[in-house]
This record gives C-alpha cells, structure tokens and sequence, in this order.
C-alpha cells in the first residue's frame, strides 16, 4: 500500500563546497542575526519541490528526473555571493548564489518540470533562482546589518564544482531539523 511521503529534487554538493558554506554561516554568525542555520550537510541546490506524494509514484519521478538530465552534460557551478528572499525589508531565508552554467541550469529545470508535469505534477508558479539556502530568519533583521552583511559576503565565492547527479530525497520533518533520505539518484549524462 502506498503511503504519502514529503519529496524533492536536488543536486547534492561536495564536501569542499558544504565547508565553504559552513565557514559562510559562521561569519555570518557574528551579525548575531536570529537565523535558524542549516546544517550544512542537508544544504543542496533544489530544482524541484514535489511536496505530499505518493510512494508509489517514485519510479515515475525518477523516470521524468532520467528524461530531463539524459540532454545534458554535467553542469559546472560555483557558489558566489550571498543574498536573501524576499528582499532586505523583510528577509526570511538567507542564501548563497550560484555561477557557471547558470543558463544550462535553469534550461534543465524547466525540462525537468515538463516532464513532471507530464507525469501528473503540478508545475513551479514561481520563476526558477538557483540558490543554496544558507539558514531561515527567525524575527525583524535590521536593514543596515543586513546590508552590510550582504555587502561584505558579495564576494565570496567556492571553487567550481560538477553538478552531476540529480536525487530524489524523501524529507521528513522533525523537531532537530529536517532529515533527508536519498530515494533515487540518477546521472546527468548526455545520451545521444
């Protein structure tokens, strides 16, 4: 019997990039801003939030993700900058940005939800902004500290890395924090 499960797709990051990240929550730390971090190991690049599904539709899913990724190389990105949403009066969510292939990305993504939304999803209403959420604000942030937190990580920047291997994660909530399982992990590789 299927049972309903929270998913989503992601590209998972190398070690040497969730250290780069972390060392970036931990400056940003000293803003003593109120901000829930996350823990860098469950820090990813989502392409696509699936929410409430049902376990029984996981190969469909992973048949749309091999669908998508089977026209593309691997993707080389880099995290660069720091940002937040929505914007600097009320952020809520506090996030690095990505560099590289950036166009390649977002082509992907979309061909990722047409596939999904040919499998019976439903598609993104919002336009895609690749990003690595960092950690979530908790309460009022003060512009001028925000600002220039933003104005001093502007130049941060990782090494470029290969965005390879798309996973489908079952995400389950719980009160220490979210815990992610990969479900299935299929490889971006041109098939000709």
């Amino acid at each position: 019997m299927s049972q309903k499960i929270r998913a989503f797709i992601a590209f998972e990051l190398p070690a040497d990039v969730l250290s780069a990240l972390k060392e970036i929550q931990q400056q940003l730390n000293n803003f003593r801003f109120r901000v829930k971090w996350l823990r860098p190991e469950n820090i990813h690049l989502t392409l696509k939030f699936l929410g409430e599904i049902e376990s029984d539709r996981i190969d469909v899913i992973a048949d749309s993700i091999f669908d998508a990724a089977s026209g593309y190389d691997p993707l080389s990105l880099a995290a660069k900058g720091v940002g937040v949403f929505p914007g600097m009066i009320r952020p809520r969510v506090i996030w690095a940005g990505l560099d590289g292939q950036i166009e390649l990305l977002r082509d992907l993504q979309q061909k990722l939800d047409d596939r999904l939304a040919e499998a019976g999803f439903a598609r993104e209403r919002r336009p895609f902004r690749g990003h690595l959420t960092l950690g979530r604000f908790k309460g009022h942030v003060s512009l001028g500290e925000i600002r220039q937190a933003l104005e001093e990580f502007n130049h941060f920047e990782t090494a470029a890395f290969s965005a390879s291997h798309l996973v489908l994660f079952q995400s389950e909530l719980r009160p220490e924090g979210a815990v992610y399982t990969k479900l299935k992990s299929i490889v971006v590789r041109r098939i000709s």
